[in-house]
């Protein structure tokens, strides 16, 4: 068997998925050796995916490459068909990278940790099989498999509202996830003959628009859950509030990109005609969902809370850059993603190093912890840095991708498009806010601590400074509140490294999927001169006139008859 033989992507399933069976049978009672174990299997996973992209990715193609497909349920038209193109390749990289560190920082799970490590390998498992799926019900059952171990994760090692959270949590997404399961029936039996789930057959299908206007809304909703779109996004802070580190670290690096790649795999790719009228939509919740999650992420007094509205906020930019219409606008979503991800996965692990020291998350109990943890310190505050998009940082290079493709559209007028932009950017001012002043409250203080550094036991004790939590006063080198591991370090900067060389030298991620962007925005471009011929004033008179809207209702409804 030749290399591109070797079905790489199914190896790279089901190597989490078969390790993670064989996790009871280790001789460990204590999780010394499981842990090592799982970090093992996450290392070989995300090693096998980089040499199987280096040796047979063609990123100068827009086709899917590396494709197996090979009959699984026949009886229901279901396939296992796995393939990877532009949109996928960062993305299974970004989701093995974040969830091999989310493993590597849970060193201290000392609660049924074989069921912790199962479950994480597991959950890596499905997230590899959402981003590579070509089967539509082969998407929609990894998407379900990725809920079951994100429930219990949260569940079993949250905090003290875990359960409202965890169900919270399963009740928004599997409730969501129904209208992927209704769309993808709707669009495999449509125009009779073979049924077929296949993405790319699909693809050839030609829906009437009325049907497409449907399915696209069901999936907005499906994946606007995902995406923590406004106001579906009410679950997110409570699932971060109360996740441990290392779930925190997935739902927000991989899980949430998990709605942006629904959104341009299947409502731009598919469903372009129904995209023309929805993408002002998808423009106003993403200005919507800026504005909105950087005041609420003010508002916070929970750090972790905080940092989960900044989640949602930053979701907004995706938006905007698939409605865009521009090469450069999509480009930007797609890199916002893969920026947010890091980024939001260094923050959130940052978050729980702090956590570990004081034990709360309430911002007003902390303060001075700069001087007792000055790496942590100076670690958060460069992660904070490529949050608030300072340039020469991945965040920076994201957003003004997006901006600049917003601008640059010559599909929305000159109006639209400057009242979009200005309000977008008030977004941008309040991001600054929200962050440092996080980090001013934790790691400075804000002059409400009631400790007395002037305590007899310290008088004597000069130059060595004083740290202040709360009503106790000790010096740094008598503090509990010990600095960054070297292990901490080293999980930190793996992240940091990449935000950073991703800021300098952007053309080291984007070149892996710009091709397929430009493809898919051309397809889009096509739809709406198609869609202009008859619909001229399309967004003068609303998402579709009178005339049109009967026509198209009219035909759905005798194909179904």
């Amino acid at each position: 068997m030749t290399a591109e033989q070797f079905p790489w992507l199914t190896a790279i399933i089901l190597l989490p998925l078969l390790a993670a069976l064989l996790i009871p049978l280790l001789p460990d009672k204590n999780g010394k050796y499981v842990r090592w174990y799982a970090l093992g299997v996450g290392i070989a996973d995300f090693v096998l995916m980089c040499v199987a992209f280096w040796q047979n990715y063609d990123s100068s193609s827009a086709t899917f490459q590396l494709t197996e497909n090979y009959a699984w349920v026949p009886q229901l038209g279901i396939d296992w068909a796995v393939s990877v193109d532009g949109l996928s390749v960062p993305l299974v990289l970004l989701a093995g990278f974040v969830t091999t560190l989310s493993m590597f920082s849970a060193w201290q799970v000392d609660r049924r940790p074989r069921l912790f490590y199962f479950l994480m390998l597991v959950l890596y498992a499905a997230q590899i099989g959402v981003f590579v799926a070509q089967d539509l019900l082969l998407f929609f059952i990894m998407w379900e498999v990725e809920l079951v171990p994100v429930y219990l994760l949260v569940c079993i090692w949250g905090g003290a509202r875990r359960r409202y959270a965890a169900t919270k949590f399963i009740i928004y997404t599997a409730a969501a996830s129904i209208f992927i399961l209704v769309a993808a029936i709707a669009m495999a039996f449509y125009g009779g003959g073979d049924v077929t789930f296949d993405m790319a057959a699909l693809k050839m299908k030609d829906f009437p628009l009325a049907l497409e206007l449907l399915l696209y809304a069901g999936l907005l909703i499906a994946f606007g859950v995902k995406l923590a779109i406004f106001p579906l996004h009410t679950w997110l802070p409570d699932a971060h509030g109360e996740a441990s580190t290392p779930v925190s670290m997935i739902l927000a690096g991989v899980l949430l990109k998990m709605g942006g790649y629904g959104l341009i795999r299947l409502n731009l790719e598919l469903l372009s005609d129904a995209h023309i009228y929805f993408a002002p939509v998808l423009a106003i919740l993403g200005v919507v969902n800026i504005i909105y999650g950087a005041l609420n992420s003010f508002a916070q007094t929970n750090m972790k809370r905080r940092l989960a509205y900044s989640s949602v906020s930053h979701m907004g930019f995706v938006l905007l850059g698939i409605a865009s219409f521009t090469d450069l606008g999509i480009n930007g979503a797609m890199l916002q993603m893969i920026s947010h991800g890091l980024i939001a996965g260094v923050l959130f692990f940052l978050a729980g190093v702090t956590y570990d020291r004081t034990h709360t998350m309430a911002m007003k109990e902390m303060g001075g912890l700069a001087l007792a943890m000055p790496k942590v310190f100076a670690l958060f505050t460069i992660g904070a840095m490529g949050s608030l998009a300072l340039p020469g940082m991945s965040g920076f290079v994201g957003e003004l991708s997006v901006f600049i493709g917003l601008t640059s559209s010559d599909i929305y007028s000159s109006t639209f498009c400057t009242v979009t932009v200005f309000l977008a950017a008030v977004g941008i001012i309040l991001t600054p806010i929200y962050l440092l002043s996080m980090l001013r409250e934790v790691f400075y203080g804000t002059g409400k601590m009631t400790c007395d550094i002037t305590n007899a036991l310290l008088e004597n004790k000069e130059d060595e400074g004083t740290v202040c939590f709360g009503t106790d006063c000790l010096l740094p080198t008598e503090s509990v509140y010990r600095d960054a591991s070297t292990r901490e370090v080293f999980i930190a900067a793996c992240f940091l490294v990449l935000i950073v060389g991703i800021g300098f030298y952007p053309k080291f991620v984007m070149q892996m999927y710009d091709v397929k962007t430009v493809a898919i925005n051309t397809q889009v471009r096509e739809s709406y001169t198609l869609v202009a011929e008859t619909n001229p004033n399309i967004y003068e008179k609303g998402f579709l006139t009178q005339e049109l809207a009967k026509a198209e209702m009219s035909s759905v409804l005798g194909t179904l008859d």
